[in-house]
């Protein structure tokens, strides 16, 4: 049996904590259910009011490899540590000195995103950025 793999976010914002991760990874937006063109045409059919609209959003990895990110909006804020986070592999393939260069390029660029830099670490022969995304969700960039 295939399973499919879907990682959930709450979210004050969906649209805009789901282009900021569209944009981390390299995602594209999930595209409407046939037979609809638009998200616009799709809501509306479904009868989904105007204040609910950005209420939820999704995006996918455009190969079809990795997990669906689904964002969901929720009432209250983020107030704890994350128990589950994501790592943004950029670096495994390079050799070890060439590493954190790589991983300190990409944390700025995410960082032009809206992320910030908490710390890094370079410890048992790896190398990695902590970051929090635009909502204050931990992540890390190896």
């Amino acid at each position: 049996m295939a399973v499919k793999l879907q990682v959930t976010f709450d979210a004050a914002h969906p649209p805009t904590l789901g282009r900021f991760w569209a944009a981390a990874l390299g995602y594209v937006e999930d595209s409407p259910p046939p037979p609809f063109t638009t998200w616009e045409e799709a809501l509306d059919a479904m009868n989904v009011p105007l204040d609910q609209r950005e209420s939820a959003y999704a995006v996918v990895d455009p190969d079809g490899v990795g997990p669906r990110l689904w964002f969901q909006r929720v009432p209250e804020g983020k107030t704890a540590k994350n128990r589950v986070h994501l790592d943004v592999g950029v670096a495994s393939h390079l050799p070890r000195e060439e590493r954190p260069a790589a991983v300190r390029a990409r944390v700025a660029e995410l960082e032009a995103l809206g992320a910030t830099r908490l710390y890094e670490k370079d410890e048992l022969g790896s190398f990695w950025v902590t970051m929090t995304d635009p909502e204050g969700n931990e992540f890390c960039v190896q």
